[in-house]
């Protein structure tokens, strides 16, 4: 059985843990701190062992979070479009640690939280700062400038592209 290691970074709060959590039980649950968990899922007919690590986003764990990049092979690069201070620390952040540790490996780029786009009371404290959610468009384009091999938006609480999302990582990997 293949084995594909996929690492999910960005910053705390956005999802990160919902994602893997509802991806391999099918239920969204409160995530932990870090998390370690293991899938396994079919591909072109073969089972394929997705080994899922969510890296903790908080600058305290700056200098331990780079040990889980160790033989990774595909990278899930997440946002949440309803923060969009965490989209911009992809570029400022994110992609710089990524490309320091692991030059050259896959990046696939995920907006999460996509069902809280069109909530009003999410709409109205972004509109308290100034701010509105990360368009789809401003993500597809950011992937193309990293060079993403991937874009996704995805929700972990109604799975809208959840499993594409994770499809897009494991064919990234098995390029």
């Amino acid at each position: 059985k293949r084995r594909v290691n996929c690492i999910l970074v960005g910053d705390g709060a956005v999802g990160k843990s919902s994602l893997v959590v509802s991806y391999t039980t099918n239920a969204c649950s409160q995530p932990s701190l870090s998390l370690l968990s293991s899938a396994t899922v079919v591909v072109d007919g073969r089972p394929v062992q997705l080994q899922l690590c969510d890296t903790a986003g908080q600058d305290e764990l700056e200098r331990l979070r780079p040990l889980c990049y160790w033989n990774t092979d595909v990278f899930l690069l997440c946002y949440s479009v309803v923060r969009p201070g965490s989209f911009r620390s992809l570029t400022s952040r994110w992609f710089p640690e990524i490309q320091q540790h692991c030059p050259g490996a896959p990046v696939v780029l995920v907006g999460t939280q996509v069902d809280q786009r069109e909530d009003v009371q999410v709409l109205i404290d972004l509109a308290r700062n100034k701010e509105r959610p990360v368009g789809t468009e401003e993500g597809r384009r950011l992937a193309q400038e990293l060079g993403a091999v991937g874009f996704c938006e995805c929700s972990a609480l109604t799975q809208k592209n959840l499993k594409e999302a994770f499809d897009a990582a494991i064919l990234a990997s098995m390029q």
